[in-house]
């Protein structure tokens, strides 16, 4: 049975219809005028998601099947995609073989569609997979195909700071991203989220398990820095929120959670969580990007992911909030209350504990 939210966000997510708990399609009464009857029918409308299988993809396609879309996920490699289809009903979600370098694959995958939702990026370079390679040239192609095929919408997903003149080679080529597929599909409709939080986040529990097994966590830049952390749930109710509101199309959408957070802030958070007494470190910016640097390139010949990079340590440098004067916000594309850090992190951090689930806290 799910939870009474989850039911609540299903009802919010269709115009005219939602599923039961028991995964029964029911019809919602909608009076003429309202602000639901005024946006999109997803039901039976096909949307193809790039990045679908990632992080943040798997809790927007899941959304996308409560509104009762028909999902196309494009992934270099369907075969490890298998669990994608649990989040809907039978033949709702398809997995379909494409890669974002090539653009003959891309049209193929969005061949049919109704939508599309580019979620494509990554957060260090490794061989093909380059900040230029995916968040511009891919995201361009992208576009290209959606426009060519005459799609109704297409969202993309920036980041907070995404600024073609930045000094961060992620957030430039995110900000010249922006700019290529406004060339190409004029009308889109571009996110900008803040760090991401979740089970599977790359946030949060990085620094869980630095704690976990170090005596020591590294204040980078003294831990001034802002963040506006949002919760990956409610970022893909926004995501689908943009898609079904027509209003949104065109506009920037500067995304953020309920509250704001320095560096220092949320690794005393983590630590409060997982019970665990560590030294927070002051790192000046200089030192952090000569060790970020050095994993970094360490890292390109390993087979494992760097714990930090140099471009990471550019970033930390501004702060990742919601600008004073944003053209659009979260509360703009979604209802009810935002969740924060508080009430979700301990419900999967709990596994770095020394006892994990099982771990009694002291009086």
């Amino acid at each position: 049975m799910e939870s009474g939210r989850d039911w609540s966000c299903r009802l919010e997510a269709s115009a005219a219809s939602a599923y039961t708990p028991e995964g029964k399609l029911v019809e919602v009464p909608q009076a003429p005028g309202t602000k639901e009857a005024a946006m999109m029918d997803l039901r039976g409308r096909v949307v193809v998601v790039f990045g679908g299988s990632g992080f943040i993809g798997r809790y927007v396609v899941r959304e996308l099947c409560r509104a009762g879309a028909r999902v196309r996920v494009a992934m270099r490699q369907p075969h490890l995609g298998g669990d994608v289809r649990l989040a809907g009903h039978p033949g709702q979600v398809q997995l379909f073989q494409a890669n974002v370098r090539d653009e003959n694959s891309v049209a193929r995958a969005i061949s049919g569609s109704d939508a599309v939702i580019n979620l494509v990026a990554v957060l260090y370079e490794k061989g093909k997979q380059g900040f230029e390679a995916l968040h511009v040239r891919a995201a361009e192609g992208i576009a290209r195909a959606a426009s060519a095929a005459g799609v109704s919408a297409l969202v993309h997903i920036s980041a907070q700071g995404a600024d073609p003149d930045s000094s961060s080679a992620y957030a430039r080529t995110k900000g010249e991203g922006e700019q290529a597929v406004r060339r190409a599909f004029p009308q889109a409709t571009i996110l900008r989220p803040s760090v991401v939080f979740g089970p599977e986040d790359q946030f949060l529990n990085r620094f869980a398990a630095m704690a976990a097994g170090s005596f020591a966590l590294p204040l980078i830049g003294f831990g001034r820095t802002r963040f506006q952390p949002v919760f990956v749930e409610d970022l893909a109710r926004a995501i689908v929120g943009a898609l079904a509101r027509k209003s949104a199309q065109g506009r920037v959408f500067e995304i953020g959670g309920p509250k704001i957070y320095s560096f220092r802030e949320v690794l005393e958070l983590i630590l409060r969580v997982t019970d665990r007494r560590r030294i927070l470190v002051p790192l000046p910016f200089f030192g952090a990007w000569i060790l970020g640097s050095l994993l970094d390139a360490a890292t390109r010949i390993l087979p494992i992911a760097p714990p930090l990079t140099g471009d990471q340590v550019e970033m930390l440098r501004h702060d990742n909030v919601v600008p004073a004067k944003p053209e659009g916000v979260i509360g703009d594309l979604v209802e009810g209350p935002l969740e924060s850090m508080e009430a979700i992190a301990p419900k999967y951090l709990w596994r770095f504990r020394h006892q994990g689930q099982f771990h009694k806290f002291a009086a």
